[in-house]
């Protein structure tokens, strides 16, 4: 049932034991890191409260780490604690220290002076005016600040999915790899509902009185304490083999939901992205992932990809699809634009794949140097008479194709180029192609197949092992449904493969996914 059929209720219900999971696992994230950021955000609060001269060095800190884009930060936290729930713990900590800090130290500093010096004259000692005075009368400026953090929170927790951590951006990434506005509404919508829920929740404890206060003081660490172990609930069921998957992967027919229907495999798993998961599994912190036969990082990382015996990876064949109307409009585009094919065969692009990702060269000249090679390189003519936009979708073979097709309509027609690179999954590049944001983008006829025709599965079954009949397949349904054609393909197969470590998958005897399945059945 595709997305046109099917409502977003009835694809919550049939998603429900997955979106449980996920939700308690956003919540335990949330939590965690609360609970982190609290125990150590108070006494910072209150020590720069006590000693004012610390407070602008220490909020400057705890602002700075506010102003860091959440995904960078989540980046750099990576080689440091590797993927999973620490480094995203760490990130969602540091988001919510600056709140916390900041509050505990303007409800301090708000109380009366005269309020303070009569508990003293009362005899109170300095501990006594803290805990029995200053806390009590701030309490309702440092719930704001844990109110605060509570809703940043919780919508930072999305972005954990990306390094293998879980939570509700499983959902929100994979509707957006796959096209599918009902699996990212179902992430979205749990995610606003659990900040409100628990923003009017906060809300509630912080307009209490002093008295009732102190019960709230007492209760509080102990549910922010269980909430933060939902985390480890939707962990309960082990096995010997986890893999990595991508948001994509997770939710297509040619994914895991192939690998459940046509091997039967029930394997555990985790939501990541794939700039990381070649790494985690050559450093033993996945034992499978999703990954793309053509990636070059097979080679630096000395992975293999298993044999798919039961065959539900179709041919992903590339080719740039191209708005029918800018054809007509530039004939001549069309032309330079198939000089590339046939010219990129499998071992050809995981070698220029190699050079990117591994390598770290630049895409364009990565670009230039083949061009070159293959005798297609040719001096810019500098041309005004109209300009492409070209996309790409963001990863680095993408990278590599945009810059080759840019220099050839710049070298071989008197067109210009701006482009657009780095869109995200298919959903956004082909939105921004039939909203006319971009002209043109490198596809594969199984995304075209799979992800933007939603195709059949009785129609897929017969396509899937003929490549020619799958191009011809897309290239006559994009053109009557999208007013977008298909050129030439370029000559290589990116297809989706599981791959796991040489050394592991010769000790293990898995050749093929079958082997995997047999495997993971017996362990």
């Amino acid at each position: 049932m595709n997305e046109k059929q099917q409502s977003l209720w009835d694809f919550m219900v049939q998603q429900h034991d997955k979106l449980l999971d996920q939700t308690l696992a956003h919540i335990g994230l949330t939590f965690i890191s609360l609970l982190i950021a609290v125990a150590i955000g108070v006494p910072l609060g209150i020590l720069i409260a006590k000693r004012n001269k610390l407070a602008g060095t220490v909020l400057g800190f705890a602002g700075i780490l506010q102003t860091i884009p959440s995904i960078a930060l989540l980046g750099f936290m990576i080689p440091l604690l590797g993927i999973g729930a620490k480094p995203a713990i760490a990130a969602l900590f540091l988001y919510a220290l600056l709140p916390i800090i900041r509050n505990t130290y303007t409800g301090i500093i708000g109380v009366e002076p005269s309020i303070r010096e009569a508990a003293k004259g009362m005899g109170m000692s300095s501990s006594q005016v803290l805990f029995k005075v200053e806390l009590p009368l701030a309490m309702p400026v440092l719930l704001a600040g844990i109110r605060t953090a509570t809703v940043i929170n919780v919508g930072v927790a999305t972005l954990a999915a990306y390094i293998a951590a879980g939570g509700l951006g499983e959902f929100i990434f994979g509707g957006i790899s796959l096209n599918n506005t009902n699996m990212i509404l179902a992430g979205a919508i749990p995610a606003a509902l659990l900040a409100i829920i628990f923003d009017f929740l906060l809300s509630r404890v912080q307009h209490l009185t002093v008295k009732k206060m102190g019960v709230v003081v007492l209760a509080l660490p102990v549910l922010v304490l269980l909430l933060s172990s939902f985390y480890l609930l939707p962990a309960a069921y082990e096995g010997k083999i986890l893999a990595g998957f991508t948001p994509e992967f997770m939710g297509r027919t040619d994914g895991y939901l192939g690998l459940k229907e046509k091997y039967k495999m029930r394997i555990r798993t985790v939501v990541i992205s794939d700039a990381v998961m070649y790494k985690a599994a050559y450093e033993k912190k996945l034992d499978v992932i999703s990954g793309y036969s053509t990636d070059g990082r097979l080679k630096a990382y000395d992975l293999v990809t298993l044999i798919d015996d039961k065959n539900i990876f179709p041919p992903y064949y590339a080719a740039p699809i191209v708005r029918e109307e800018v054809l007509q409009q530039y004939p001549e585009l069309e032309e330079a634009l198939n000089m590339l094919s046939g010219n990129i065969d499998d071992a050809t692009m995981t070698e220029l794949n190699y050079r990117a990702d591994y390598l770290h060269e630049m895409p364009g000249k990565i670009a230039k140097d083949f061009l070159i090679a293959k005798g297609l390189w040719k001096e810019p003519r500098k041309g005004k008479k109209g300009i492409i936009k070209i996309g790409s979708k963001i990863f680095g073979e993408q990278y590599i194709l945009s810059n080759m097709y840019s220099m050839l309509i710049k070298g071989y027609t008197d067109l210009d180029v701006e482009t657009k690179t780095g869109l995200g999954g298919t959903k956004i590049c082909f939105d921004a192609m039939t909203n006319k944001q971009i002209d043109m983008y490198p596809e594969y006829t199984g995304t075209g197949l799979l992800v933007i025709l939603q195709t059949g599965t009785d129609t897929v079954n017969k396509l899937i092992t003929d490549k020619n009949a799958v191009y011809e397949y897309v290239k006559d349904n994009f053109i009557g449904r999208y007013h977008i054609k298909w050129l030439k393909p370029i000559g290589f197969n990116n297809a989706y493969a599981l791959m796991m470590r040489r050394k592991q998958s010769e000790q293990l005897n898995i050749k093929t996914i079958s082997n995997l399945k047999a495997y993971i059945d017996v362990n």
